[in-house]
């Protein structure tokens, strides 16, 4: 079959985008400026037209067919809120709209955020409250392949309760930078930890603080950087995240595992959005799924560091050093747990067992109508929840 047929009648925006990002990590793809002062005209794609040949359109329609018995980039329209990111209209701009649609979005998802220069590395930060405020410091760490923007509304809520909250995107994640494997990061978790503990210094953190968890991978790493700086946190708050050996390793992680395959995977430009809404019971709007699908979309270099990063865990250690560290005989610190009940990766059962560890310090909180990402489906919840609990 030929590569054109492939796409037909859908086509992955991910795709068309990558093939000027995936050979060169860490460059930006054209914007829709740029592309113009070109003088050279690239083909334009028309998604869901139908043939413009008559003699071909019985071939055509057999190319059709075959695509809606097998069409691995289906998902691609049973994602409604990507649809208007991943469909090319039906009169596509000069030079296709991927740089038009970078233009529309790239000065979204930034509330509250300004830049920190933390050593080599430059680190988006989101910051509410002040340095004054009444009621202690909260460090909001999330997981991948997500952002700080989930963390938008709770900062800005806990803010006006009293607290100073910060919320950086991890390094190689959002609008922090991400830099190439073996120029200065390698991604591993002793990376993470010490990026992290450097971050906090140029902050002028004060120990102890609160500290929210959310989400896979880098998320697994906040809570065993927790684990080594115990003396630095007053009390941990979890939301969602995976803490026992039994928890499920999302289908995407493995995958990046795969060689090839995972550089294939990881340049999908809206692989943060899908893998929200897979692990929630709600469709994100389509001004939420620009600003999770904008780095992506952006550079390839996102996909590569999350490719790294996933490559480069050891998530069964990482998950049986999170259960023997927060067990009763060696934590006696307070643990919330604030669990949505309607995550399809981590079911209550997960939050459950670990609580079973440590009966004394930990108390769960069971967050209804809420997926995987509490603080996005429901943040007004997890918002009484940390409130009660700081």
């Amino acid at each position: 079959m030929v590569f054109s047929s492939v796409f037909s009648p859908t086509l992955n925006l991910a795709m068309s985008s990558s093939h000027s990002c995936y050979v060169s990590s860490n460059k930006y793809c054209y914007s829709y400026r740029r592309r113009r002062t070109q003088n050279t005209r690239r083909r334009t794609v028309r998604v869901r037209g139908s043939s413009s040949s008559s003699s071909s359109s019985n071939e055509k329609d057999k190319e059709d067919s075959d695509s809606d018995s097998f069409n691995p980039f289906g998902f691609v329209t049973d994602n409604p809120s990507s649809r208007s990111a991943i469909q090319l209209p039906e009169s596509p701009a000069e030079d296709g709209n991927v740089g038009q649609m970078l233009y529309r979005i790239e000065d979204k998802g930034k509330e509250f955020g300004s830049y920190v220069k933390s050593g080599k590395l430059r680190w988006f930060m989101r910051e509410t409250g002040s340095s004054d405020s009444r009621r202690g410091t909260i460090v909001f760490l999330h997981g991948a392949p997500t952002q700080s923007f989930s963390y938008r509304v709770v900062m800005s809520q806990l803010a006006d309760a009293g607290f100073h909250c910060f919320a950086p995107d991890w390094i190689g994640f959002g609008f922090s930078d991400k830099p190439q494997p073996g120029y200065g990061f390698d991604y591993t978790e002793k990376e993470f930890h010490d990026a992290l503990e450097n971050l906090l210094e140029v902050l002028g953190v004060k120990s102890p603080f609160f500290l929210v968890v959310q989400g896979f991978l880098v998320g697994s790493y906040g809570l065993t950087w927790a684990l080594k700086n115990s003396s630095k946190i007053s009390k941990i708050a979890i939301l969602n995240s995976p803490l026992t050996l039994s928890s499920v390793i999302p289908g995407l992680f493995q995958q990046l595992r795969i060689p090839l395959f995972g550089e294939f995977t990881c340049q999908n430009a809206i692989i943060a959005e899908r893998f929200i809404e897979a692990g929630s019971p709600y469709v994100l709007k389509n001004e939420k799924a620009d600003v999770y699908r904008l780095p992506y979309l952006a550079s390839s270099g996102p996909g590569f560091a999350l490719l790294e990063a996933a490559r480069k865990a050891n998530f069964k250690g990482t998950l049986r050093e999170i259960v023997e560290g927060f067990a009763s005989e060696r934590w006696d610190k307070p643990i919330l747990l604030a669990w949505g009940l309607s995550d399809k990766y981590l079911p209550q059962s997960v939050a459950e067992e670990f609580k079973k560890g440590n009966q004394t310090n930990i108390k769960l909180q069971p967050i209804e109508g809420a997926g995987h990402m509490p603080q996005e489906d429901w943040p007004e919840k997890v918002v009484d929840a940390l409130r009660m609990f700081f």
